[in-house]
């Protein structure tokens, strides 16, 4: 008798096939709106795909960015259409030494990654590769000029360029690598609108040259 019962509540305890298979749908589901509001709203990788931001960032470079920093996205839409944007509160404005990946402006469906070298206000002048800011010769370590010929501006904005002041809701963008960058010398300045977030950290990086991973790169800080 005790183990016909023992048997008659093991079978009320047990969840039919239909409850378990909801149960992990429900699981998934969950999971799954996790993992995309935490890349949409907190954090993203990107991989790095050309040379542009030589020696700061590498091709093959594997980086988060911060999407909170400049205001978290929600950005919905298909096929090249907006159905629903918002941008919620930044914590501050993007300034100049800032890595930022953003909508390229010419084509929002793709994605750059340069550095902040202006904001809303400030003039910025190029002169013989020498950036200067406000009439002040700009510091910068980590830019780069493989390329020893000086282009004149009728020739090219590359090397000489300006002045120019960057009109407000805009942020002029250049890569690192000043003779091999197609940025806002170029294109023009950036809408705020169009930045996605900052550069924070490498997680892993590939030489496909060498084919094998940089581990001295591994949770290295992009600055």
């Amino acid at each position: 008798m005790a183990k016909e019962e023992g048997k008659k509540s093991a079978r009320k305890i047990a969840p039919k096939k239909g409850e378990s298979l909801r149960e992990w749908v429900k699981t998934a589901v969950i999971s799954l709106a996790i993992i995309i509001t935490f890349r949409g709203v907190v954090a993203q990788a990107y991989q790095i795909p050309s040379g542009s931001m030589e020696k700061t960032l590498l091709v093959g470079d594997f980086l988060y960015i911060n999407k909170m920093l400049y205001g978290s996205e929600i950005d919905i839409g298909f096929g090249g259409h907006r159905f629903f944007y918002h941008r919620f509160p930044a914590f501050r404005q993007p300034k100049p030494g800032d890595v930022i990946v953003f909508r390229y402006p010419p084509n929002p469906s793709q994605d750059f990654i340069k550095r902040c070298v202006a904001v809303a206000g400030q003039t910025i002048e190029i002169k013989e590769k020498v950036l200067y800011v406000d009439g002040e010769r700009r510091n910068e370590p980590y830019a780069q000029h493989d390329d020893p010929r000086v282009f004149p501006r009728e020739l090219s904005a590359r090397d000489n360029f300006g002045p120019y002041t960057v009109p407000d809701g805009h942020i002029f963008m250049m890569g690192d690598n000043r003779d091999n960058s197609l940025d806002s010398r170029f294109w023009g300045p950036l809408p705020l609108d169009n930045v996605k977030g900052k550069a924070m950290f490498l997680y892993w990086s590939w030489d496909g040259d060498k084919f094998r991973p940089r581990l001295n790169r591994l949770f290295h800080a992009v600055t």
